[in-house]
C-alpha cells in the first residue's frame, strides 16, 4: 500500500526528471517503501529481535526455515531464474521510476553520523564509508552482509532504508537473500499488502526464483503471532504459485490451525501434506488434538491409522496426543496400552501421561483406577506434580468422597502446589454439604490467598451452600476479610442480602444492612425497594414489612417503595395502613406517576371502596402528563361499569380510541362487557366485528352480553349468528341458553323459545329456573294457559324451586285473569317456601284485587307493606289508583292521586 501511494504520487510528476526531484532522505526512504502512517493494516508496533528470536525453534529440525546463508558470497544472487509459476506482471514498478537515483550516498553519511540502525564500532563506521563511497560498485556479498547485520539488530527502518538503497545501486537482481531479509521484516511489521508486491517483484524485476523458504518466512511470520487469516493466505498462494511446502511449512501451519481451532483449514492442510508424501510428526498430532477436543473421535481414530498406514515414527508428542484421545473417549484400557507401548519403545516415563490417565478415570468416576495410576507414577520414579493433585482432587470430588477430596487437597498444600480455582470450588461444595464450616472458613481463606476475587468467592459460597440445602449456614462462614468486604462494597453486599432474602434469613439481612460502611443513598434505597420486591413476589408479605419498618429515615418518602408497600398492605388486606400511606404522599405533595396511580385504584377497589377510587382517578385526569396504559384503562372501565356510570364509560371508551393503545384480546373482552349499556348499538357491533376480524375469541360473558344486546334490540337474526358462533368455539353456557330463551320469549316467539330450552337439555345442560321463568312469563302473557301449567308442572319434576320471580309472575298472570283463588295459593305457597313477599309480589297482588274488586284487600296490602318495610313505589301507588277507578271509588281515586302528585311521584 505504502509503494501504491508512493507510485500514484510519482505519476502525477512523471513528466519532470526524477533526478533532480527527488532526493532521497532518512524520512522519504522509508515513506517510499513501507509508508507506515497509510499502512491499511494500522499502525505497527516494531519489534526488536535478534536473528536467533526470529527462527522456529521446534522445527529446525527440519533445516528448512531461513537457515543463515553465506551472505558475503557474491554467488548467492546467481540463482537459476526459472520458475514454478509466475504471478501476474502489475503496473509498473516504482522501484524502474527510481533507477538513476544514486545520490544515497549523503543518506548513509547521515545514518552514520546519527549512528541509526549501526553497530558503532570503527570497522562498521568504516564499512558504511567504503560502501558510500563505492556506490554501485560495492559487491553483493558486503551488502548482503550489512543488510543481516541491520536486521539482526532489530532496525527495521534501517534494513528497509539500505535494502532500497541497494535496489538503486542494482544489488537485488537475483538476489534472494536481500528479498528474504526485506520480508522478514515486513512480515514482523504485519505488511502484507507490501510483502505480497516484494515476492512479486522477485519474479519480475529481480529474475529470483521463488522457493519455500520465501514463503516460510511469511508464515512464521504469522505463526508466531497467531494470524490464522494471513497464514492461511501465504499457504494457498505457495501452493498457487507451484512451491511445494515442506516439513517445516506444515509444522507451523498446522500448528497455528491448532491453536486457533480452525478444522476446515487443517483438514486442507493436512490433505496436501499426505498428497506430498511428506512426514510431519507434529501434523498428525494437532490433526489428532482438534479431532479430540471437538468430540470427532471417529475422525480421529482415522488420523491414527494415517499413522499406521504412513510408517510414521512416534515421537513422544504422537505418543502423548494418542493417549489423550483414547482418555478423552474413555477408552482407558487402549489408552494404558499405548503407555505401555511408548515406555516400550524407548521413551522415559512421562509425567503428562499419568496425569492423562488419572484425568480420564476422573471423568468417568473411576477412582480405584486413579489411585492405581497414581501409585504407579511414584512406582515409576516420578514425582507427583501440581497437576496431578488438582486432578486427583476433581476426581475423588466428582463421587462425592470428601475424606479422599480433603486428603489430596492438604497434601498439595504441605507440598507447596497451590490450588486452582476448581480445586477450591469442589472442596467448598463437599464442605457445604457434609456440614465443615470451619474447614469452609480455610477454604474461603486460600481461595484469597490464590488470588479469587471477593465477590466471585462469595458468589461461589452462596451456591454451595445454597445447592447443599443449607443456606441457614451460610452466617457462620461468612467472616474475616470477606465480611468486611461486603460491608464495604455496596455490590457484594447486594448479593448477599438478596440471597439471605431469598431464603428467609431477614433479620440477618437487617443486620448487614444495618452495619453496612458504604455510603450510597440512591443505591440504598433501590437495594431495599428490590428487597421488599423480592419478598412480595416470594410470597413473604411480613417480611417486606419488616424490611420496610427497619428502613433508615428520609426527608422525602421515596415513591415508589411506598406505592410498593400499599400493594403489600393491600394483598393483605390491611387497608387502613394502605391508605395511610397514600395520604401521607398527598400530604407531602408528592405527585404520583402511572404506577403509583394504578396501585392506590386497585387499593381501593380491592377493599370496595368504589368511589375513593373514582377520586383518585379524577386527581389522575388532573395531570395533563399522565397516559392510562392498557391495564388502568381496564381497571377504569371496571369501576365506572360497577358503578353504573354510563356517561363515564362512554367519555372512557373515545378516550381510549384516541390514546393509540394496542388492543389485545381482553382488551375487547373487557371493553364490550363494560361498555355494553354505554355504547350506541352499532358501535358495539362494529367493536364486536373488529375482534373477531383481528382473530381474538370473545369469552363466554361477551358472547352472552352481545346476545343480551341483539335480544333486547329486537335482533332476532344476529342472536342466532352469534348464538352459533358461541357455540362452535365451545363458548356457550347455561346463561347463554337464558339469554336466548327470555329473548325469544320477550319477542313472542314462542316456537324458538320452546325449541331453544329442548336443544339446552339435549346438549346437557339442566333446564335452568331463569328458563322456566322465561316460559312462564311468555306463555301467561300470551294466554297459553295449558303451556304454562305444563311448564309449572315440568318445574316439579325437575325439583326445580321457585324464586320471588317465580311466583310474581303466576300472581301477575292469574290476577290478570281473574283467578283471585289461584293467587291465593300462590301467595300461600310463597310463604311456605319460607319466602315473604317483595315490591313486585304486593305491586302484583294490589293489581290482581283491583282486577277482583276486592279494593279494601288492596288498601290493606299499602299498609302491610309499610309495616314489613318495604316502601311503596309509583307503580303501587298507580296499580292502586287502577283498582280503585276500576270499582267506581272516583273520590278515593283522586285523594291517592293528589297525595302522590304531592310527593313527587
Amino acid at each position: 500500500m505504502a509503494s501504491i501511494k508512493c507510485c500514484v504520487h510519482l505519476d502525477s510528476y512523471e513528466s519532470k526528471k526524477l533526478n533532480s526531484v527527488l532526493q532521497f532522505s532518512d524520512r522519504c526512504l522509508i515513506f517510499a517503501f513501507t509508508s507506515v502512517t497509510n499502512n491499511s493494516f494500522g499502525k505497527i508496533k516494531q519489534v526488536r529481535v535478534s536473528r536467533l528470536d526470529t527462527e522456529l525453534s521446534d522445527v529446525l529440525q527440519y533445516s528448512n526455515v531461513d537457515r543463515p546463508v553465506d551472505v558475503s558470497d557474491d554467488n548467492v544472487a546467481l540463482q537459476s531464474p526459472n520458475l514454478h509459476r509466475k504471478f501476474k506482471k502489475g503496473k509498473r514498478s516504482i522501484w524502474k521510476r527510481l533507477e538513476g537515483m544514486k545520490n544515497v550516498g549523503n543518506d548513509l553519511k547521515v545514518m552514520h553520523g546519527s549512528k541509526i540502525g549501526c553497530v558503532d564500532t570503527e570497522d562498521d563506521n568504516g564499512f558504511y564509508e567504503k560502501l558510500s563511497s563505492n556506490g554501485i560498485e560495492s559487491s553483493l556479498g558486503d551488502c548482503n552482509s550489512m543488510l543481516e547485520k541491520l536486521e539482526s539488530g532489530g532496525r527495521d527502518d534501517e534494513v528497509l532504508k539500505f535494502f532500497e538503497w541497494m535496489r538503486i545501486n542494482g544489488k537485488l537482481m537475483r538476489n534472494v537473500n536481500g528479498y528474504k531479509l526485506a520480508l522478514r521484516v515486513l512480515g514482523r511489521r504485519q505488511d502484507w499488502e507490501g510483502a505480497e508486491r516484494l515476492i512479486q517483484e522477485m519474479q519480475t524485476e529481480s529474475s529470483c526464483e521463488l522457493s519455500f523458504q520465501i514463503f516460510n518466512t511469511l508464515i512464521y511470520s504469522c505463526h508466531r503471532r497467531g494470524l490464522v487469516g494471513p497464514g492461511t493466505k501465504w499457504f494457498k498462494m505457495m501452493l498457487e504459485t507451484g512451491i511445494q511446502p515442506n516439513v517445516a511449512t506444515f509444522g507451523m501451519i498446522m500448528s497455528l490451525y491448532q491453536k486457533g481451532g480452525n478444522l476446515d483449514e487443517a483438514e486442507f492442510a493436512f490433505s496436501q501434506m499426505r498428497k506430498f508424501r511428506i512426514v510431519c510428526e507434529s501434523a498428525y498430532s494437532a490433526m489428532i488434538t482438534l479431532y479430540t477436543r471437538l468430540g470427532l473421535y471417529e475422525k480421529s481414530e482415522e488420523i491414527v491409522e494415517f499413522l499406521k498406514k504412513d510408517r510414521v515414527i512416534l515421537n513422544q508428542e504422537n505418543w502423548l496426543v494418542l493417549l489423550n484421545a483414547y482418555s478423552q473417549q474413555g477408552r482407558l484400557d487402549e489408552a494404558e496400552n499405548v503407555l505401555a507401548s511408548m515406555c516400550a519403545a524407548g521413551f522415559p516415563p512421562h509425567i503428562v501421561a499419568y496425569n492423562t490417565l488419572i484425568t480420564g478415570y476422573g471423568k468417568t468416576s473411576n477412582m480405584l483406577d486413579a489411585k492405581r495410576i497414581f501409585q504407579n507414577l511414584v512406582s515409576a520414579g516420578l514425582e507427583p506434580d501440581e497437576s496431578t493433585y488438582r486432578t486427583m482432587i476433581e476426581g475423588w470430588g466428582r463421587v462425592q468422597n470428601f475424606k479422599e477430596t480433603e486428603w489430596y487437597y492438604n497434601e498439595m498444600n504441605r507440598l507447596g502446589f497451590k490450588p486452582n480455582s476448581s480445586n477450591v470450588y469442589t472442596m467448598i461444595n463437599l464442605q457445604a454439604k457434609y456440614g465443615d464450616e470451619a474447614g469452609a472458613i480455610r477454604i474461603i481463606e486460600d481461595m484469597m490467598m490464590i488470588g479469587c476475587q471477593y465477590s466471585s468467592i462469595l458468589s461461589i459460597v452462596l451456591q454451595a451452600y445454597e445447592k447443599s440445602e443449607r443456606f441457614d449456614k451460610v452466617p457462620y462462614v461468612i467472616k474475616g476479610l470477606l465480611y468486611n468486604h461486603v460491608l464495604n462494597n455496596q455490590t457484594s453486599c447486594s448479593i448477599l442480602v438478596m440471597a439471605y432474602v431469598k431464603h428467609g434469613l431477614v433479620d440477618d439481612t437487617i443486620e448487614v444492612l444495618g452495619i453496612k460502611k458504604w455510603k450510597d443513598k440512591t443505591f440504598e434505597d433501590s437495594l431495599y425497594h428490590l428487597l421488599i420486591c423480592t419478598c412480595k413476589e416470594l410470597g413473604h408479605l411480613h417480611n417486606s414489612i419488616k424490611i420496610y419498618t427497619s428502613m433508615p429515615k428520609r426527608d422525602k418518602d421515596n415513591l415508589h417503595i411506598t406505592c410498593t408497600m400499599i400493594d403489600v398492605y393491600s394483598c393483605l388486606n390491611q387497608f387502613k395502613e394502605a391508605e395511610t400511606l397514600y395520604i401521607n404522599l398527598k400530604s407531602k405533595g408528592i405527585a404520583l406517576d402511572l404506577i403509583a396511580f394504578s396501585i392506590v385504584v386497585r387499593m381501593y377497589v380491592k377493599s370496595g371502596s368504589l368511589n375513593d377510587a373514582c377520586s383518585v382517578l379524577d386527581v389522575m385526569e388532573k395531570q395533563k402528563d399522565i397516559v392510562p396504559d392498557i391495564y388502568l384503562f381496564r381497571d377504569m372501565l371496571r369501576i365506572y361499569q360497577r358503578l353504573g356510570m354510563v356517561s363515564k364509560l362512554a367519555d372512557l371508551y373515545y378516550k381510549i380510541l384516541k390514546a393509540g393503545v394496542s388492543w389485545d384480546q381482553e382488551m375487547y373482552n373487557c371493553v364490550i362487557n363494560c361498555c355494553a349499556r354505554a355504547l350506541p348499538i352499532d358501535e358495539l357491533s362494529r367493536l364486536f366485528n373488529d375482534m373477531i376480524q383481528h382473530g381474538y375469541s370473545p369469552n363466554t360473558t361477551t358472547f352472552n352480553v352481545i346476545l343480551d344486546v341483539y335480544a333486547k334490540s329486537g335482533l332476532f337474526k344476529k342472536v342466532r349468528q352469534v348464538f352459533w358462533m358461541a357455540k362452535k368455539q365451545g363458548m356457550v353456557d347455561v346463561i347463554s341458553y337464558n339469554t336466548v330463551v327470555a329473548a325469544y320469549g320477550k319477542g313472542k316467539d314462542l316456537r324458538n323459545m320452546a325449541s331453544v330450552a329442548r336443544r339446552m337439555k339435549f346438549n346437557g345442560f339442566s333446564v335452568s329456573l331463569e328458563v322456566y321463568n322465561s316460559m312462564l312469563d311468555a306463555y301467561g302473557k300470551a294466554g297459553e294457559m295449558e303451556k304454562f301449567k305444563n311448564v309449572l308442572l315440568r318445574m316439579k319434576e325437575s325439583n326445580c324451586g321457585s324464586d320471588h320471580y317465580t311466583f310474581n309472575i303466576m300472581i301477575n298472570i292469574y290476577g290478570e285473569k281473574g283467578w283471585i283463588d289461584e293467587v291465593g295459593d300462590v301467595l300461600m305457597e310463597l310463604k311456605e317456601s319460607g319466602l315473604k313477599p317483595d315490591l313486585c309480589s304486593y305491586n302484583s297482588l294490589i293489581k290482581a284485587y283491583g282486577i277482583a274488586g276486592m279494593v279494601e284487600e288492596a288498601v290493606h296490602l299499602v299498609k302491610d307493606m309499610r309495616k314489613n318495610g318495604i316502601e311503596p313505589n309509583r307503580i303501587t301507588y298507580t296499580n292502586l289508583i287502577a283498582a280503585l277507578q276500576k270499582n267506581d271509588m272516583v273520590l278515593e281515586a283522586l285523594k291517592w292521586s293528589l297525595w302522590m302528585k304531592q310527593m313527587g311521584m
